[in-house]
This record gives C-alpha cells, sequence and structure tokens, in this order.
C-alpha cells in the first residue's frame, strides 16, 4: 500500500477506474456495477476514481452506492473538477461523447473557482459521501489560463481548509500536467495513456519532475484503450483505430510476452510500477470478471528475460526502469 497527499492518504498499487461502471461504450446494469465494485475490494483495491464525466454522474452515484457500506477509512476515492453537468431537455444519448446513458445534462467546462466548487459539492451529493480524498483538474487542455489562475488556487484553498485531502490534475498528456508538478504545489497527477508499453512519453519530463518534487503519479489508460489488451486488427489505440505500425508493434510485444510464459496484460499493468514516481496503476473495468483478470493479471510473474528482450529489441529506452522481481505481488 501506497500513500500520497498531506494526510497520506491509502491508494492500492492496482487501482479501480470507475468509467466503466458509467456505461463507457455499453451499458451495465447496477447489479453488475456493484459486483465489480466488490470484486475489486475482494482484490484489495483500495483506490477508486471516477469523475462527473463518466456516464453524466451515473458512475458517480453507482460508486458511492457500492462503497456506502464500506469502513470509509480504509479506502481512498478520487473524483475530477471542470465539467459542471447542467439539466436538459434534449432527449436522446449520450454516446456521442461515450457513454450509454439519456442524455439528461449537458457538460460545460468550468475551471472558475465558483465552478471548482459546485463541481464538488455535486458529486459529493451524488457519491453520498461528505469528502473525497482525491481531487484532481480534469482534462484542462484547451482551459490552462482558467485552470492555473483560478481552478488550482480554488482547490489548494479546500485542502487548506482540510474539505479534500489532495489536489491535482487528471489529463491524456504529459505537457501540462509536468508544468502542474513544477509550477504548482499538487500532490498527485493522474497520467493516462502516457506511459505504458507502447508510449514512453512521461518518462522523459513528467516522472523525473515528479520524482524532484515529491510528487506522486497515477498512471492510467495502461492499454492505450483496448490496444495492449488485445491487439488485432480494428483493436483502439487512444479511442480510435490503431493505425498499423502500432498494431504490428503490439504484436510483436505479445509474441515475446507469449515466449517468456507470461501475458501482455501482466507486462503492460507491471511495466508502470518499477518507476519510482509511481504510487498506483489505474485500471478501468466493468465487471466482476475483468476486475478479477486485471488484479490476476498484476500478481502474474513477469520474467526479467522478457525485459531485457524488449530493450534488445529497441522496444523499450534504456533508461526505462522495470520491476526487478519476477514475481508481481499484490501490495494492496
Amino acid at each position: 500500500m501506497n500513500s500520497l497527499g498531506a494526510d497520506g492518504f491509502p491508494v492500492s498499487a492496482l487501482s479501480f477506474g470507475a468509467a466503466g461502471i458509467g456505461n463507457l461504450y455499453t451499458e451495465v446494469t447496477d447489479e453488475q456495477a456493484y459486483d465489480a465494485v466488490d470484486a475489486a475490494w475482494t482484490s484489495g483495491i483500495r483506490y477508486f476514481d471516477t469523475a462527473p464525466h463518466y456516464g453524466l454522474g451515473l458512475s458517480e452515484r453507482r460508486l458511492g452506492a457500492a462503497l456506502r457500506d464500506r469502513p470509509r477509512a480504509e479506502y481512498t476515492v478520487s473524483t475530477k473538477v471542470g465539467r459542471l453537468l447542467e439539466p436538459v431537455d434534449a432527449g436522446g444519448d449520450d454516446l456521442a461523447d461515450g457513454f450509454a446513458v439519456p442524455a439528461t445534462h449537458r457538460r460545460v467546462w468550468d475551471f472558475s473557482a465558483d465552478g471548482v466548487r459546485r463541481s464538488l459539492d455535486a458529486s459529493l451529493e451524488r457519491l453520498g459521501l461528505d469528502r473525497v480524498d482525491i481531487v484532481y483538474l480534469h482534462d484542462p487542455d484547451d482551459h490552462a489560463e482558467q485552470a492555473f489562475r483560478e481552478g488550482y488556487p480554488a482547490l489548494e484553498e479546500l485542502r487548506s481548509q482540510g474539505v479534500v485531502g489532495a489536489i491535482g490534475a487528471g489529463m491524456n498528456q504529459t505537457e501540462m500536467l509536468t508544468r502542474f508538478v513544477r509550477e504548482t504545489d499538487v500532490d498527485v497527477v493522474l497520467c493516462a495513456g502516457r506511459y505504458t508499453l507502447l508510449d514512453h512519453g512521461a518518462l522523459t519530463g513528467l516522472l523525473p519532475a515528479a520524482q524532484d518534487r515529491g510528487t506522486s503519479v497515477v498512471i492510467g489508460g495502461t492499454f492505450n484503450s483496448g490496444l495492449l489488451a488485445d491487439p488485432r486488427p480494428g483493436a483502439t489505440y487512444n479511442y480510435a483505430v490503431a493505425p498499423d505500425e502500432l498494431l504490428d508493434r503490439a504484436l510483436r510485444l505479445k509474441e515475446i510476452a507469449g515466449r517468456h510464459g507470461t501475458s501482455l496484460r501482466a507486462a503492460a499493468l507491471a511495466f508502470p510500477t518499477a518507476h519510482p514516481a509511481v504510487a498506483s496503476v489505474l485500471a478501468g473495468a466493468r465487471s466482476a470478471a475483468e476486475v478479477r483478470d486485471c488484479a490476476e493479471r498484476f500478481a502474474a510473474p513477469v520474467p526479467a528475460d522478457f525485459w531485457r528482450e524488449l530493450r534488445t529489441e529497441g522496444l523499450l529506452p534504456a533508461t526505462a526502469p522495470v520491476p526487478e522481481r519476477e514475481t508481481r505481488v499484490h501490495r494492496a
């Protein structure tokens, strides 16, 4: 169990990403969502990440309900701010934004101090909690000025008041996250898809900066939205069909993993954990079976010879740290 934030919130090495139980792409029933959270708990996972964006609040409502009878001191919850949900009567669904839910609300970008507070209040109501442990500024890519000038100071004030424990930013890029690490006093950043077996972008800027500043990093998107989970024609990379070059590379990784008696999924989950700045690997799941598979893969052996071959073949930078032990111990 790792910890982050001023109060040392416990963060399991493997954590639960709750976009899937917000009906990401396809519908999930309440029972399936609760079973997924229950399987995560049984597997030792104690860090759960959600956001208003995920299913127009559905993910937060389901996660809060699934955790309601768990001892509050034993788990960590993070949510995000930056998108306010405003009711609409448009009808239809939200599939254009990736979620199989009725379009009962519209998302409004707002990184103002007032927007941050309103977003957090609404999240607490949906979660049924009186506090969350970590709050991230969510995807401020096109709103940098407001996020740094208004959103971040609002989070800093909420942290100083004890309303939230740890603060940070969550994004699919490294440049702005590196700026947050260097120019602010964030506790943690969530970096999605930029430190994987296929994308090593965080290695040269973000991770060294975080290590220097003592900032924790949570790594999401370790499967790059699907390609590293099941490389095949039509598989997705960063939510679009993977280019042939990346598909070929993923298939090479899978073939090497098989020859060394491991799996590509196990290696993809294990790889980020070797960097000293990384506190947790966030794995999205929509069912109990997916959770159990991730937990089993995370704990599975990844032989040292596998990592050596990746370096020899030029598939991993020489500077990328790799797990030292062959047997992955579930550290939750």
